[in-house]
């Protein structure tokens, strides 16, 4: 998977919402690489963007997502739907809102294998019993004729993942996979997830806010602000050496187990509205590095990614190579006069 400078935007009467903004990343086959950041950052939206399930007013604007040597924003409608679900699933974030509540869970898990492979009816069940008992559901020929009313939030979640890994896809997109699970179900999916990878190759992106499911399950982690990538390295480098000051603001607003502390460190001020966005950085009104440094340009011009080792790249003005002619620049820009 090779996402390339990918933008979706929502057309509201209030404005354009910048969602995903220019985001590019590589996924290798196998690998699993993790998107990161807070609530309303594009994770989601970047997902949705893969699968084409983008609404009205949403539209992707740009970019290329290329699978497998495809440009599928290029495809037609009815071949995207033999890929969707099949070589590429996705496990949603809120299972009970795409879960059919008229039709028993069996049935909707059964719907995928009908769809994508050529399994009879006795063949199916006995698969998708298979798949009820590998994600943790007791009594999966029981829960086979449940509706989705008849489930906790956990077991709706671990139907959606059933129904994810049913056809054993090529790409799996985990939107929040372990979320209103209990942690001993939470180790269980993640084990799950990565025997797969490990069985049939699978390649994984994994959206989560969680930063111990981070170090556990990924080999390359993006972190996402504001629609945008602010820094994209391997795993290892990314707690070893976190570069951009919003990632060592995540990083340090993480209690760890042996060291006290009076209080968890926190990121002052609230995340831009996407509708009405500052110039410059996106984070320069958060960021205690750019006042430790007094800089100006962090205001006035966009920040492109910047590459300071070969697989690291960061999105601030403090590893650009020419600073210092920027923030003269941006210095002179501030004190000239503005005309009426």
């Amino acid at each position: 998977m090779d996402v390339r400078n990918l933008r979706t935007y929502f057309y509201t009467e209030e404005g354009v919402v910048t969602a995903v903004d220019g985001v590019s990343f590589q996924i290798g086959r196998g690998e699993t690489l993790c998107l990161v950041g807070e609530s309303g950052c594009g994770k989601s939206v970047t997902s949705l963007s893969i699968m084409r399930l983008i609404d009205y007013p949403g539209r992707i604007v740009e970019g290329e997502i290329i699978f497998d040597g495809q440009n599928l924003l290029e495809l037609p409608e009815y071949e995207m739907r033999r890929i969707r679900g099949n070589r590429i699933s996705m496990i949603f974030q809120q299972p009970l809102s795409y879960l059919n509540p008229v039709f028993k869970v069996g049935d909707q898990i059964a719907e995928v294998l009908e769809v994508h492979t050529n399994l009879n009816e006795q063949q199916r069940r006995e698969r998708v019993i298979e798949l009820l008992r590998m994600v943790g559901i007791p009594a999966p020929e029981r829960r086979y004729e449940a509706y989705p009313h008849e489930l906790s939030g956990g077991m709706a979640q671990r139907v959606m993942i059933a129904m994810a890994l049913a056809s054993e896809p090529d790409l799996l997109i985990a939107d929040e996979p372990t979320t209103a699970l209990d942690v001993t179900i939470q180790a269980q999916i993640l084990d799950l997830i990565r025997d797969l990878r490990e069985r049939v190759g699978m390649t994984t992106l994994l959206i989560t806010h969680d930063l111990g499911v981070v170090a556990e399950m990924a080999d390359t982690v993006a972190v996402m602000y504001a629609g945008q990538i602010v820094e994209y390295t391997d795993v290892e480098t990314l707690f070893e050496e976190p570069k951009h000051p919003y990632t060592r603001g995540l990083l340090n607003s993480v209690p760890v187990l042996g060291k006290l502390r009076d209080k968890l460190d926190t990121i002052p001020g609230s995340v831009p509205i996407l509708i009405d966005l500052p110039p410059g950085c996106r984070f320069a009104n958060r960021c205690v590095a750019r006042v430790e440094n007094n800089l100006k340009v962090c205001t006035q011009r966009d920040v492109p990614l910047y590459q300071i080792d070969e697989n690291h790249l960061v999105r601030c003005f403090l590893y650009a190579p020419d600073l210092e002619k920027l923030e003269s620049q941006a210095r002179q820009a501030a004190s000239e006069p503005t005309l009426a």
